[in-house]
């Protein structure tokens, strides 16, 4: 025999009525939402607001103006005429540009790139000559640098400066200590004197906001066979004059 269908509880009973209650609801409010809808466009049609909103549209977009624009007419020159181009006043008062010819262009060229094969040989004869000290001989050159400074008791401000290969090939550039530098250095450019220690001097130039000497450095390197691991001590001995020291690396190796 079939089994008997089974007994609903109550609160089963109670979930499937909260169940078509909920439906019942949804479905009541999704009609009264279809007949408010239909109610207001009812209103528009009558207010006509859809025709008011494509006049003001209408009204705002700009219009293109009415006036054609005028082409210029251009009058041919007849063959062989002499007369000149007609140019306004402001550009009729200037100077007539020059006119380069194809030989003249070719010989600025020519030097400009025979400059540029001798800046290439020196670079490379820097290379092949370029001298690169030992940690050790290095080291020596600052330590009897530093001897040397403690030993000048004249008061006058200096500093030590060991150098490396962008002092003394390639670059030439010589960074001083910034806090040398801010303390007793012109604050702008300015021209100062080296002065080795058999009095020859050499003027180079200071650039305050880079804290180095630029032009004229590479002379006195060159001229005083300056190499990596050279190590010089300058002393500041009046506003714009350098007395510079100079210890050898290589004098490592003839104690």
């Amino acid at each position: 025999p079939p089994s008997p269908p089974p007994v609903q509880t109550t609160r089963e009973r109670q979930r499937k009525s909260r169940r078509r209650e909920e439906m019942a609801g949804a479905i009541a409010y999704e009609e009264q939402r279809r007949r408010q809808v239909e109610e207001n466009k009812r209103k528009l049609e009558e207010l006509k607001l859809h025709h008011l909103s494509a006049a003001v549209r209408e009204a705002a977009t700009p219009k293109p103006s009415p006036t054609k624009s005028l082409k210029r007419k251009r009058v041919p020159r007849e063959a062989g005429e002499d007369t000149p181009i007609r140019r306004s006043g402001r550009v009729a008062s200037l100077p007539e540009q020059p006119k380069y010819r194809f030989e003249d262009v070719f010989h600025v060229l020519e030097k400009k790139i025979r400059r540029g094969r001798r800046t290439t040989t020196s670079t490379r004869s820097d290379l092949i000559n370029r001298v690169y000290a030992t940690d050790k001989a290095r080291e020596y050159a600052t330590t009897m640098a530093e001897e040397l400074q403690a030993k000048l008791g004249s008061g006058y401000p200096s500093f030590v400066k060991p150098m490396t290969q962008s002092h003394v090939t390639g670059g030439f550039w010589l960074g001083l200590p910034l806090p040398f530098c801010r303390k007793h250095l012109p604050k702008r450019d300015e021209r100062l004197t080296l002065k080795d220690e058999q009095g020859v001097e050499s003027e180079t130039l200071y650039l305050a906001l880079k804290n180095g000497l630029s032009a004229g450095w590479r002379g006195f390197a060159i001229q005083h066979n300056l190499v990596d691991g050279d190590c010089l001590v300058f002393e500041l001995i009046n506003r714009t004059t350098f007395k510079v020291y100079i210890i050898r690396q290589s004098s490592y190796y003839e104690r």
